[in-house]
Parts: structure tokens; C-alpha cells; sequence
């Protein structure tokens, strides 16, 4: 505990290395509670929260006064990280207030597969947030797992694969149309990827992420990598498993890309089926998934923890905002 703040337990968190997973936090029941406690509190422990997201790598605030896209808005500014610029990522999202957007709008019976948030980028988000504005009539978690036992159990299961993931890195691949596509899991049409109407000025922006464009008939290919699969994590002296290759490989299927050929060894050489649909497996198998409660608020540190998302019925809201 740290004054207004209360460690609990719910059902669904896993022991990961001595400890919960995810922490979950929730009001001192002896204090009453306001948005404007709220916020205090968040400034004053900050510190504290910190110290536990760098241990656990994700923190679920449970049963706390956040209702609406502004109160989620406030939260985030509480905790005074630098905003990420969302340019270059092609989930579909929608600008909702502030420092808030939607989730990944893509079909509600689609799947999405585990994924740390814009690893094709020089410098990724390293935190997200996430909001539960309206809870799922079922389904629609968002499961996540620590990186370092994805690549500790990959390692140990399929020592060759992540040997030559750690030698050549990971090359991708994907076509966009101008306009958004509601209908695809890519979602962003290169518009709204970079922002701009005019393609010298998305090669500008696209260059400064490392991407590659080659304009097409219909629409642009962009070329990413070879980049690092595994990166080494200084702050906690582990490797992790640090890519989008579940979610290029088996997520990005629309009219215009074939996710099997969209990603493939730094080298070129296609991935192995077997091994990647077993990797999905795993780390399903692997993975916490906390049903959604309307007012949930879930921080992730991007570098430590992989998340996904499950299918589900409508209606569900769930927000984000992503930080430097």
C-alpha cells in the first residue's frame, strides 16, 4: 500500500517470477475518493507506481473514478510522460479527446495477435495506456505477457529460430491504399499513416522511421528492417522478445497483403509456419487475460510486456494513449 493506493488480488493474474501479474491497484477503502484525489495521488506516488511497473511490467487500476474519455484523459496527464505522436503506426484509430484515442478499430470477430506497439519504429512508445470506457458484452480482452519469458521459453523450445531471429533480425512488408480501410486489420490507408496527402512529405516522415516506400498503382508498399527481433533490456539486464511478428504474420490479411509473405527473416528467407503457429500457442497458453470492467485502467510498459486482443460481441470502448 502507499497511502491512498491499495495493492489487491483478482482472479486471472498469473506468479511470474516471484510476483502478480499484472498488479493490480485499487482505492484505500478508507478514503473517499474524486477524480481530484485521483490525480494527486498519482503525482505524489508517482515514484512509487513507477517502481512497480518497472517489477511487473503492467499495473490494472481497478475501481477508481475514471467514467469518461476526459476522465481517462486526466489520468494520463497525472503521470506527466511526454506524449507519443502517433505517425507511422497503421492500426485504424480515431483522435477522441486530448491525449486519447481509440484502440485498434479493426472488425470485432478479428483476433490480434500478440505485439509490443510500433516496433518497426527507431524509438517506440514506452509506455500505453489503455481505458475500459464500455465493457465488452463478452470476449474482447486484452492479454498480455512478459517479453523475457517469451524468449526464455522460445528459446529453450526452439533454440535454431531464435538463433537466426537474433542474427538476422526481421524484415516486413505491407501495401496501403490512400484511404482507411474499416474492413482491414491494417486499418490505415498511408494518409492517415503519415499523416499527409502529399507522398514526398510521407518519404520524409516515412524515412525518419526507418521505412521505405515504393509507390504502386494503387497505393504504396513499405518496406521495413531488417531490425532487431531481440533486443537486449538494460534497465533490467534480460533479453526480450521484441517484435510485431505475430501480428504481421498472422493479422494483416486483407485484399492487398498476404501476411505470410508481409514478414520474413532479415536475410529474406521465409519464417517457418510450424514454429511461428506453435510460438502463438505458447504464448497464448502463456498469457494473462483480465476480463474488462467498465472504468479499468491498464499501464503497460511497452518494452517489458507483449499485449493482443480477443475477439468479442459488441458493444466495447476501450481507449488509448501512448507516451515517449
Amino acid at each position: 500500500m502507499a497511502g491512498v493506493f491499495a495493492e489487491v488480488r483478482i482472479p486471472h493474474q498469473k506468479s511470474k517470477d516471484g510476483f502478480l501479474f499484472p498488479t493490480v491497484i485499487s482505492p484505500n477503502s478508507a478514503m473517499g475518493f474524486d477524480r481530484s484525489l485521483l490525480a494527486e495521488s498519482i503525482r505524489e506516488q508517482k515514484p512509487w507506481l513507477e517502481a512497480l511497473l518497472h517489477s511487473s511490467g503492467a499495473i490494472l487500476l481497478r475501481g477508481f473514478p475514471v467514467k469518461t474519455a476526459s476522465d481517462f484523459n486526466e489520468l494520463v496527464e497525472a503521470f506527466d510522460y511526454e506524449e507519443f505522436p502517433y505517425v507511422g503506426g497503421i492500426a485504424l484509430r480515431s483522435k477522441v479527446v486530448g491525449r486519447v484515442f481509440t484502440a485498434n478499430e479493426s472488425p470485432p470477430d478479428q483476433k490480434i495477435p500478440f505485439h509490443h506497439e510500433m516496433t518497426h519504429v527507431p524509438e517506440p512508445p514506452s509506455k500505453l495506456f489503455f481505458f475500459c470506457e464500455v465493457e465488452p458484452q463478452s470476449g474482447g480482452e486484452t492479454p498480455i505477457i512478459l517479453s523475457h519469458l517469451v524468449y526464455e521459453i522460445l528459446k529453450e523450445k526452439h533454440p535454431e529460430f531464435v538463433e537466426k531471429l537474433e542474427g538476422h533480425g526481421l524484415r516486413s512488408t505491407w501495401i496501403l491504399g490512400a484511404e482507411d480501410n474499416v474492413s482491414s486489420p491494417i486499418g490505415r490507408g498511408w494518409q492517415s499513416t503519415f499523416l499527409t496527402q502529399d507522398k514526398s512529405t510521407a518519404e520524409e516522415r516515412a524515412a525518419r522511421l526507418g521505412i521505405k516506400l515504393e509507390w504502386i498503382e494503387d497505393g504504396v508498399k513499405t518496406i521495413t528492417g531488417p531490425k532487431p527481433a531481440i533486443k537486449f533490456d538494460k534497465m533490467r539486464g534480460r533479453k526480450i522478445w521484441f517484435n510485431s511478428l505475430m501480428v504481421v504474420y498472422m493479422g494483416r490479411n486483407d485484399e492487398r497483403n498476404d501476411p505470410k509473405s508481409a514478414v520474413a527473416f532479415g536475410d529474406g528467407t521465409p519464417l517457418p509456419a510450424n514454429i511461428i503457429y506453435d510460438c502463438h500457442k505458447i504464448m497464448d497458453e502463456e498469457s494473462v487475460a483480465i476480463p474488462w470492467q467498465k472504468g479499468d485502467v491498464l499501464l503497460l510498459d511497452n518494452l517489458a510486456v507483449l499485449h493482443s486482443r480477443r475477439p468479442f460481441d459488441p458493444p466495447r470502448r476501450i481507449l488509448a494513449s501512448f507516451c515517449k
